[in-house]
């Protein structure tokens, strides 16, 4: 580009994204060259932000969408999404990429819909799959998030599962039905007795337990185990401290 017909936009980054960007577009406003082509979507996303964390997109004062391309002198700010985020078009379900499976069987306790494979199927198929079952897609990974096929996604700030299990809840507040769940395959669960679960439990089970639930999908059983505790808790702080199942 010729220095003489140089384009330049200014940019400010909300706190919350600032992780997203250098270091430099971190403290405020700072100039940002433009080909006069790119729309402001591409622009955002070349500085390191997805697009799934954005809330809005403001030029001059006025939210603009992400095809918006950017003329020079004009003044952008990107904002975090709102909390809770209205995901409109399906009922609130997920998708999680292979390196969340500990989230998932977490969010699976507490009744939530995770679709989950604890293999690597790959970003196409994951984004394909987010689009096909309208899945809010969570990862690690920004590149994922910037497939453009994706229907919804979000970006896990923590690495540490109870950190990511908050983040999930807080942001979306999805339904919670805890212990309605296969943590497994994620299908629904309901009670079963003794002998419905007797050929998939090992008799010293059948003797310790009354209560069991089985996989409608799947056929695992459940009881509660020696985890059970454990999960117990998990729950309880959870409902504590995100309201309780509706």
């Amino acid at each position: 580009m010729n220095k003489d017909n140089a384009q330049q936009i200014t940019v400010e980054v909300a706190p919350e994204l600032a992780l997203f960007v250098p270091h430099k577009r971190r403290q405020g406003p700072t100039e940002l060259g433009i080909d006069g082509t790119s729309s402001l979507g591409h622009v955002v996303e070349s500085l390191g932000v997805p697009l799934t964390e954005v809330g809005s997109l403001d030029v001059n004062g006025d939210t603009a969408p992400t095809g918006y391309v950017p003329r020079d002198g004009d003044r952008v700010r990107v904002t975090a999404v709102v909390r809770p985020q209205q995901v409109p078009g399906a009922p609130l379900r997920f998708l999680l990429d292979v390196h969340l499976g500990t989230l998932a069987r977490r969010m699976r306790v507490l009744g939530i819909d995770v679709a989950y494979e604890a293999v690597d199927i790959g970003d196409p198929a994951l984004a394909t799959r987010s689009a096909a079952e309208r899945r809010v897609l969570l990862s690690r990974d920004r590149g994922l998030l910037r497939r453009r096929e994706l229907w919804a996604g979000a970006y896990m700030y923590s690495d540490q599962p109870d950190e990511q299990l908050r983040d999930v809840l807080g942001r979306f507040a999805p339904e919670l039905r805890p212990w309605t769940r296969c943590t497994a395959c994620n299908g629904t669960l309901v009670s079963a007795s003794k002998d419905e679960v007797a050929h998939r439990v090992e008799a010293g089970t059948l003797r310790t337990h009354d209560v069991f639930a089985r996989c409608t999908s799947c056929g695992n059983v459940y009881w509660r185990g020696a985890h059970h505790d454990q999960l117990e808790h998990m729950v309880a702080d959870v409902l504590a401290e995100f309201g309780p199942a509706r």
